[in-house]
């Protein structure tokens, strides 16, 4: 066998044949596996393992061996035995059939380049208003291209300020959202880099000040697939009311950031945010903007949204002066913002240089 061909693991027909039409559609032929006690000889080898819901329950991880980029595909999501089975298998994400499909087909293309894709992907957004959620992702993106790391900025909110405004780039010739919009399908890796704005490692994807668009979902799918492909770290700027094309990146995502200033009312926002926010449970962290003026700190607000806590920071004195002027977040080495992004991306990405 092949190391490069996907594993499907299913006694299903009905749902055998949607699979099969997803390899074919992504230019793959898979291994297909019927009996659970031949899969331990493919296991390792397959860079991405497909199981379906009529024998997760009969995969054990601890003894075939934990890995990565294994899925766990439904049909009936209310089936609640099948999320159990699907977490004793070691799956990484249960995904829902059909919603999911265009997003499974892209995984088994990604294993025609090589083996599953490989850029950590961070979502980021308010859990208010005003909270600092594309600053943050402007800068999490410098800070890694400034460590090396090649990496793309996105941003998914069509009433922000423009993540390229944050980053001094607006102004930098390349493709912005209007010009992909009728793209559909696979997306070109060095293709979508080339066409970007780029600034100093950092690829940046933000829109025009052109009219209000809508981003269909298949759209956001496979540009972040490409980025996933072509890169070390995509970092995606969310709007607080998440669309089509939001969930489309929670879906993609391996780490929410949820940015909230240290205030009662912006933490009461926040709850109202996380409920958007289910199904990635273990994936989302805090960063926290303080101290308040009531003397909330990030512990106790990591405490009472009952999430983890990834960085308690205070404001950030002439930030928002270098944006105004163009400079972006490149020529800060310090503060607390820069600091927080290193510690995040030291724990998640492993690649960011840490000297100031």
């Amino acid at each position: 066998m092949s190391h490069q061909r996907p594993l499907i693991v299913t006694g299903d027909e009905a749902l055998l044949d949607v699979l099969l039409r997803l390899t074919a559609a992504a230019g793959v032929t898979p291994e297909v596996v019927h009996d659970p006690g031949l899969v331990r000889r493919a296991w390792a080898a397959a860079p991405l393992v497909v199981l379906g819901q009529d024998l997760a329950a009969s995969i054990d991880a601890t003894v075939l061996g934990r890995r990565d980029a294994v899925y766990a595909v439904v049909t009936n999501p209310d089936d609640i035995a099948v999320w159990e089975s699907a977490v004793a298998a070691g799956a990484e994400k249960v995904l829902v059939l059909p919603e999911a499909e265009a997003w499974l087909r892209d995984r088994f293309a990604d294993t025609a380049d090589g083996g599953p894709t490989r850029a950590l992907t961070i979502a980021v957004l308010g859990g208010c208003g005003g909270a600092g959620a594309s600053t943050l992702a402007a800068t999490l993106g410098a800070t890694a291209a400034r460590g090396g790391s090649q990496a793309l900025c996105v941003d998914a909110d069509p009433l922000g300020g423009g993540i390229d405004l944050a980053l001094g780039s607006e102004h930098v010739p390349g493709a912005r959202w209007p010009d992909l919009l009728a793209t559909t399908g696979r997306v070109s890796a060095p293709s979508l880099r080339q066409a970007l704005p780029a600034h100093a490692g950092l690829s940046v994807l933000s829109w025009d000040r052109d009219d209000l668009l809508v981003l269909p979902p298949e759209v956001m799918g496979g540009v972040l697939a490409a980025g996933r492909r072509g890169g070390d770290l995509v970092v995606v700027d969310l709007p607080r009311r998440l669309d089509g094309s939001g969930h489309e990146v929670l879906l993609a995502s391996d780490l929410v950031l949820l940015v909230v200033p240290a205030e009662v009312r912006a933490v009461a926002a926040a709850s109202r945010v996380l409920r958007q926010l289910s199904g990635m449970e273990g994936r989302i962290e805090l960063v926290v903007r303080g101290p308040g003026p009531a003397g909330l700190h990030g512990a106790l607000v990591a405490d009472n949204l009952d999430v983890p806590l990834a960085a308690d920071m205070r404001s950030d004195r002439g930030l928002a002066a270098d944006i105004d002027l163009g400079r972006g977040p490149w020529g800060r080495t310090r503060g607390p913002l820069v600091r927080a992004c290193r510690s995040i991306l030291d724990r998640h990405l492993g690649r960011v240089e840490t000297a100031a």
